[in-house]
């Protein structure tokens, strides 16, 4: 139950990114045709727009990558062949995972507090919509390792019982 609605939510934020990378095309388009042909006139709030687009993809990307195994994992040893071995492998990374992703849960929520308060330059928009990416992937981090960490435990729960 809990694992299908974090499947959606992981699908939904893909489908979320693919739509910033389209939209990342048209102020860094507007960027290239500007400076290149002069077609049109240079427009500084395409380089905040792009930064600001970029910010998130980038993070909503890590929290896709967290879900996916594929971000903050280092494979350093061979594979374990025992069940018990395969637990502690998995159980390390996401244990890492949820000790940085708490860190920066935690911290992010000042780091945001500051940008409440500061404003972007051409566009004038309140840079908390910046910064709350970050407590925000923390927190998403750590909801998806934490529920990757109980899989691991349930799986070697299973191949224990499957054994006995």
């Amino acid at each position: 139950m809990v694992g299908r609605f974090l499947e959606t939510f992981c699908g939904g934020l893909r489908i979320l990114l693919g739509c910033l990378m389209a939209s990342l095309a048209i102020p860094v388009g507007m960027q290239v045709i500007s400076r290149y042909t002069g077609i049109i006139p240079t427009y500084l709030w395409t380089e905040e727009l792009a930064t600001f687009i970029f910010v998130w993809v980038v993070m909503i990307g890590s929290m896709v990558a967290v879900w996916d195994g594929t971000h903050f994992d280092v494979v350093i040893t061979p594979d374990a062949m025992s069940p018990l071995g395969q637990l502690l492998q998995k159980s390390v990374v996401y244990v890492f995972i949820l000790i940085f992703a708490a860190l920066f849960a935690w911290y992010g929520i000042e780091y945001a507090k500051v940008g409440s308060i500061q404003s972007s330059m051409m566009l004038r928009a309140n840079l908390l919509w910046i910064y709350i990416s970050v407590p925000l992937a923390g927190t998403i981090w750590a909801i998806f390792s934490g529920y990757r960490l109980y899989e691991a435990f349930a799986a070697y729960r299973t191949s224990k019982e499957a054994v006995s």
